[in-house]
């Protein structure tokens, strides 16, 4: 065979090959198309299934998860084929076609494993089909509860699937694999949330008989551990699904005992004790963790009137503000309006000034205010679905917190942000929380700025930097004293200054190896509380001025996972940085 024949075949060979690369290109170019528009149908369906579903429409959300499931059968035939597969397979330049395949296996999941058995729950996953007039119907939930967390455990297994998939180059598929978390981490969230409502609403709300809880309004302008001091207190009664308000209360009608009803451990008793938590109302939910709180005031009540109560809620002002925001304003018995816009600043602020002479006029006042607006949520005004968005923001916040004294139930409400405990997690953690020392109401003008910095996993362990600073803009010197001076310590506090207790407590294993206030070294309390390292100082701001405070951490390494960093609910919404790496368990 001569060169030139030989160059000749080559030469065809290889317009052979070029060919055929460029029909696979194309190809896979035609099926990318199609598996896009078969994806984004499949979202799309899923997306109005899940509406459908809360709207209570069954047969509707059955056709749109069936469609949905069509959809993403269709991609998933598309992208597992063989031309497909064997490009995914191609390090690097493979990546998006792989990210696509598991994309369209987890809708494919999500819709057939979720969405068309949500469809079935239609009835309660829709608020307004459970709820008649005040009555909450707690027999559909309780019946539905099996299915329900099959489901839930299924939609949470997808979202961490599609949380596995590696980024990818290409920016498309990158968008596609973000909004895809998106959509099945709502889908898990509200599963989720449904399952645990049917967990303890039917027990809880009186199905299997008569409940009664102490709720508690916090005060977050006077700081405390779980968010405020209680400035007023309510009894709530539940009985086959209808709440009522029987007793209502100020802090100084709360009986103080003269010795402790309760015993919270060495541990507490350590930090605490000189504040007696146990025998004075005003500081009984010192600790950020809310179960310590409860059992105090559950003692305490049993103590004052022999009433063994089921459990203890609390929320503030800012949580009932997003209620307002649903049920529309409340009119007191003196015509005044309470609304959205206004019950913030007049519970945590104004109604300090306006009472200024009168501590126990404002009291009743602000008591009248929050009746009115448990009794307007009681009552079941406001869209039920609405409502109970506004519910789930001031869970999320932390503002609102649930205990139960039946153990089944507490141990769902810890598995939730309603339970409001310190966590027992081995992830790297922090938790600052702020206790007003001075017995004023100056925390309504404090400002947050948390950041929580470590290095990264090579050793067993590595530095950390805990920085908290704290602004007092308080810049209104006429207020009255029970606002800005200092009416609750022995110490000499100018007028304005906020006198503030900073608490942390870190990652289990940590060891501090410094501390500083502006630079300089403070006295400070290092003490174990609930299994985690605790560490508390004080600090004073004048009116106008920052006050930092930097903690330097030695922390395990075996400390996996991502850092949590719960955030006291307060009257500011802080900044908070958390630049943590994650290790892997070594």
């Amino acid at each position: 065979m001569t060169r030139r024949v030989l160059r000749s075949r080559t030469f065809q060979i290889a317009a052979v090959l070029v060919a055929v690369l460029i029909a696979l290109l194309a190809w896979l170019a035609y099926s990318a198309l199609q598996v896009k528009d078969d994806l984004e149908s499949a979202r799309s369906d899923a997306s109005r299934a899940r509406t459908l579903a809360l709207d209570g429409d069954q047969n509707g959300a059955r056709q749109a998860a069936q469609a949905a499931a069509d959809s993403a059968s269709r991609a998933g035939d598309r992208s597992h084929g063989m031309v497909w597969s064997a490009a995914a397979s191609i390090p690097w330049v493979g990546t998006p076609l792989k990210s696509v395949q598991q994309m369209s296996d987890a809708v494919d999941d999500l819709a057939t494993q979720v969405l068309v058995p949500s469809a079935d729950l239609a009835s309660v996953l829709n608020p307004s089909k459970i709820r008649s007039g005040d009555q909450v119907n707690t027999a559909p939930l309780r019946a539905a509860q099996p299915e329900l967390a099959a489901v839930a455990k299924k939609s949470t297994a997808i979202a961490e699937q599609v949380s596995t998939i590696k980024p990818t180059w290409l920016g498309v598929v990158a968008d596609a694999q973000r909004q895809l978390q998106e959509q099945v981490d709502e889908a898990a969230a509200t599963l989720n949330g449904t399952n645990v409502a049917a967990q303890l609403v039917p027990s809880m709300l009186g199905a299997d008989g008569p409940r009664n809880y102490f709720l508690a309004f916090q005060t977050p302008s006077e700081s405390r551990g779980t968010g405020g001091l209680v400035g007023g207190f309510a009894v709530l009664n539940a009985r086959n699904g209808r709440v009522t308000v029987p007793t209502l209360g100020a802090n100084s009608t709360f009986d103080d005992p003269p010795r402790p009803q309760v015993d919270l451990g060495e541990d507490y008793d350590t930090i605490y004790s000189s504040y007696r938590p146990y025998t004075d109302f005003r500081n009984g939910n010192l600790s950020p963790n809310f179960p310590d709180a409860a059992q105090i005031w559950l003692a305490n009540w049993k103590r004052q009137t022999g009433q063994q109560l089921d459990g203890a809620m609390a929320l503030d002002p800012i949580a009932l503000s997003y209620v307002l925001e649903v049920t529309g304003p409340v009119t007191l018995p003196n015509g005044e309006k309470i609304t959205a816009d206004n019950v913030v600043p007049i519970t945590l602020s104004t109604s300090y000034e306006r009472f200024a002479g009168d501590n126990e006029a404002r009291k009743l006042y602000l008591q009248a205010i929050a009746k009115a607006v448990v009794q307007q949520l009681a009552d079941a005004k406001g869209d039920s679905g609405d409502v109970l968005e506004a519910l789930g923001r001031g869970v999320h916040e932390r503002r609102i917190m649930i205990y139960s004294t039946h153990p089944e139930e507490q141990q769902v409400l810890e598995s939730t942000e309603l339970g409001h405990q310190i966590s027992d997690t081995e992830s790297p953690y922090l938790q600052v929380a702020l206790g007003n020392a001075s017995g004023n109401k100056i925390d309504y003008y404090l400002k947050r700025d948390i950041t929580y910095r470590a290095g990264d996993c090579s050793g067993d362990t590595r530095e950390s930097t805990v920085t908290v600073k704290l602004t007092n803009t308080l810049d209104d010197m006429s207020l009255p004293d029970y606002v800005i001076g200092s009416m609750g310590t022995r110490l000499t506090v100018p007028k304005g200054t906020s006198l503030t207790n900073v608490e942390m407590l870190t990652t289990k294993g940590a060891v501090v190896k410094e501390i500083s206030v502006d630079g300089q070294t403070p006295m400070y309390v290092e003490q174990p509380l609930h299994g985690r390292p605790y560490l508390s100082t004080m600090v004073r701001i004048p009116p106008g001025e920052t006050a930092t405070v930097t903690l330097k951490l030695d922390e395990p390494t075996s400390a996996t996972g991502a850092a949590q960093v719960p955030i006291q609910p307060l009257t500011d919404d802080p900044t908070v940085t958390v630049d943590v790496p994650t290790c892997d368990q070594h």
